[in-house]
């Protein structure tokens, strides 16, 4: 990966995802900077090199790249801020909620080289999934440079219109709340049977991990092919499962990602 100066602004969980995942992959600390108030934040990263500053000017204008890493409701205060700066030679990589890069552009002019990204919490430990889009006046290097800081904590995958980042949000963003809540509910079950809680902890968690790698590890074979391999006909795993038919599960997950995609929209024209 080319090494550049990054200055995020914000220094919350996300922002401590990337910046420990690039140091983990080697990247120099000497050329991250993180701007951020809280004090045990800017604490955290200067034990591991990085560089911090509690003024964003400065610091953005001397990076080549600028990660906006703050909540959606301080990114209108945050670029009002940073307007100061010329935006025009550097890429800024955008993690911000419902912000669009046409709202972004209005709020930092000389912004013309943008990469939005909607990433997921699991980056923390190194198992993110990031959905990518940048206009088409975006250099392709600059977008390759975004697609491998996002690598470092995880997977990426670009669309070509900005409107599937809602699609993405509920995708993968939003989408380990569902697996939590299924999980939950399994966990809670076990213990109404009688199980102690580290047991149905245990049986719970490892299951998820075992199903999900073995999705990733047979990602030619369809899904419903996996779920048919562990089914056998009459047997209990087709009872637990007519359960779930009968009650319309798909259903009920096809209409709750609808509403995360249309709380999206909704969001994107608050701020």
């Amino acid at each position: 990966m080319q090494h550049k100066s990054i200055c995020f602004i914000g220094g919350g969980n996300m922002a401590q995802a990337m910046v420990f995942g690039l140091l983990n992959k080697g990247y120099p600390a000497n050329l991250i900077t993180v701007c951020d108030r809280n004090e045990s934040k800017r604490k955290l990263f200067a034990e591991q090199g990085v560089n911090v500053v509690t003024e964003s000017i400065k610091a953005a204008e001397q990076a080549q790249v600028v990660v906006l890493a703050v909540k959606p409701q301080g990114a209108a205060e945050t670029c009002a801020t940073l307007s100061a700066v010329n935006f025009s030679d550097k890429l800024v990589v955008s993690i911000m909620a419902a912000i669009s890069t046409q709202r972004l552009t209005a709020l930092l002019p000389t912004a013309t080289n943008i990469v939005r990204v909607m990433p997921n919490t699991p980056s923390l430990v190194s198992e993110g999934m990031a959905g990518l889009f940048a206009q088409p006046t975006v250099p392709v290097e600059l977008k390759w440079f975004a697609e491998n800081l996002l690598n470092a904590v995880g997977k990426t995958c670009w669309v070509e219109t900005e409107d599937d980042m809602h699609i993405v949000t509920a995708a993968s963003s939003s989408s380990p709340a569902y697996f939590f809540l299924f999980m939950e509910s399994m966990q809670n079950a076990l213990l109404n049977m009688g199980l102690t809680a580290q047991q149905a902890r245990e049986l719970v968690q490892q299951s998820a991990l075992g199903a999900a790698k073995m999705a990733v590890s047979n990602s030619n074979v369809e899904l419903s092919t996996l779920r048919e391999n562990v089914t056998s006909k009459g047997g209990t795993t087709a009872a637990a499962l007519s359960v779930f038919n009968e009650k319309n599960l798909a259903y009920t997950v096809e209409q709750a990602m609808q509403a995360c995609v249309a709380r999206s929209k909704e969001m994107e024209k608050l701020f």
